[in-house]
């Protein structure tokens, strides 16, 4: 499993060299590093864990033409690393889970799966949740702010994609959203810094932009 983790490593460097969207390969090392302190300490399968996170944007049907494809993209790697079957079934597991959809996202099934989706849903959170968010607004050609727009509540997985909004109605769409649907105890742990953090920044922003600050 070492060298398999190591040679998706490479991988995913490649596959996201180029990316603008916020889902480069520092946003997978992050999800990788997080994932690894949650399973540690929740007890789940570390290795698994770390193999799933470094793959689980690999096969993100924001990437590929439909979901399936991109299923197909990360299974015939894990076959051509000669992992076994009921591994890779295992990996794509977790994979199929990690992803917001607009809140349309399967529940994991596993407590591996439950790790690796906290640990990508804290990369969306604090600090980094907020870089992240107006770079894959800008990178979509979305307006930062928009006086009036309402936040889109109840969405289809194709609404959320494909949609029109803004930078800072996405938090409300999806940010503000992550902190109390995080799985484990150490992830729930983990969001709640980050989550207040994007409270105060929200306030300061709309002080800013009304002028009062």
């Amino acid at each position: 499993m070492k060298e398999v983790i190591l040679n998706a490593e490479a991988w995913v460097k490649q596959l996201f060299s180029e990316d603008s969207t916020g889902h480069d390969w520092y946003h997978t090392d992050r999800v990788r590093h997080s994932a690894k302190v949650i399973a540690e300490r929740e007890g789940a399968d570390s290795q698994l864990c770390e193999l799933a996170a470094l793959l689980h944007d690999a096969g993100d049907d924001k990437f590929h033409s439909d979901e399936e494809s991109g299923r197909l993209f990360v299974k015939q790697w894990l076959k051509g690393q000669n992992v076994q079957e009921t591994d890779r079934e295992k990996i794509m597991g977790v994979i199929d889970t990690v992803s917001f959809k607009g809140g349309n996202n399967k529940a994991p099934e596993t407590l591996e799966g439950e790790v690796v989706q906290d640990a990508d849903r804290l990369d969306a959170l604090g600090a980094i949740g907020i870089a992240r968010c107006f770079m894959f607004a800008g990178n979509r050609g979305d307006a930062m702010h928009i006086p009036g727009e309402q936040a889109r509540d109840q969405m289809t997985k194709e609404e959320y994609r494909d949609e029109r909004s803004t930078a800072v109605n996405h938090f409300y769409e999806k940010l503000l959203k992550l902190s109390s649907q995080m799985k484990t105890d150490t992830g729930k742990e983990l969001a709640k810094a980050r989550h207040k953090y994007m409270e105060d920044f929200l306030n300061q922003f709309y002080s800013e932009w009304e002028g009062k600050k």
